[in-house]
């Protein structure tokens, strides 16, 4: 795999991780000094209103002078999210019944509630955040 050249950049090693609907891409590539690092790409599935489907890419550059600070934080940080709530997921997007609002939707129901208390500018009573908004 070390002769694949991707965009300009030489790929030496790659591994996929399958997600969900969420792929990620962890790819070794090598400078123009044929030095190493890490880039960790994030690919999640989307849907235009007209139906097409297309994917949005997030990317982070990792080198090596970072590896071991980065390591530190992602261990103290993922053994405290175990640590605080399990390894049982909660997440409504995760049950089997669950059906996501579309953008419309969402619409409709600000709509709504603003037709209902004209008094009030239409806002959503409970926000949902999660790792796929950021």
């Amino acid at each position: 795999m070390k002769d694949q050249v991707h965009n300009g950049q030489e790929e030496i090693h790659s591994k996929v991780l399958r997600a969900g609907r969420r792929t990620y891409f962890f790819d070794v590539r090598a400078t123009k000094a044929d030095d190493y690092y890490l880039t960790i790409t994030e690919s999640k599935k989307h849907t235009n209103e007209n139906g097409n489907q297309f994917y949005k890419k997030h990317k982070i550059y990792l080198y090596k002078e970072d590896f071991e600070n980065f390591r530190d934080i992602l261990n103290e940080i993922t053994d405290f999210i175990v640590n605080e709530k399990g390894e049982e997921v909660i997440s409504e997007t995760h049950q089997s019944d669950f059906h996501q609002r579309s953008e419309n939707n969402e619409e409709q129901y600000e709509t709504a509630d603003a037709e209902n208390d004209s008094s009030k500018p239409a806002a959503k009573a409970f926000t949902d955040v999660s790792f796929d908004d950021i």
